[in-house]
């Protein structure tokens, strides 16, 4: 098993601090979100989406799906006391037939830079049916990406 938990990357922690995201106003990148099989090594250490053990299989195309950002920090919203957050909106793969061990979360364009490994426990797989990814409630302690 590759999967060994689910992170913020490290990369990504870089990228904020060098001011290489823009939450609020960057609409040319989208979040996007791709699975992985098992075989994947995936972890804080994680810098780029790629290819390598990605899932596969009716109703999924490489690279997954691009995410809905639900809640985007702001000077008034998404925060709470010394926490900023930024949520998604659940996501779906219809009629798919997918086995996925976990996921990546990653701002598409330039080097395609990872935000997020999360580690779904076990494969979880579809025949024909809805593969839904379900994001937590956005909050400070619940949402998907919280800096605190």
């Amino acid at each position: 098993m590759a999967f060994t938990g689910n992170y913020t990357c490290t990369s990504f922690k870089v990228a904020l601090l060098n001011a290489e995201m823009d939450f609020s106003a960057d609409t040319s990148q989208a979040f996007k979100i791709a699975l992985y099989t098992s075989e994947a090594t995936l972890d804080a250490t994680t810098t780029v989406y790629s290819t390598t053990n990605e899932a596969s299989g009716t109703g999924y195309t490489a690279g997954g799906n691009t995410l809905t950002v639900s809640t985007r920090p702001t000077s008034d919203t998404a925060t709470s006391g010394t926490v900023a957050y930024l949520d998604f909106a659940d996501t779906t793969w219809a009629n798919s037939h997918i086995t996925a061990r976990g996921a990546l979360i990653y701002k598409s364009g330039g080097t395609n830079p990872a935000v997020a490994v999360l580690d779904f426990g076990a494969d979880k797989t579809t025949v024909n049916q809805l593969f839904k990814v379900i994001f937590p409630i956005s909050g400070a302690t619940t949402a998907i990406i919280r800096i605190g």
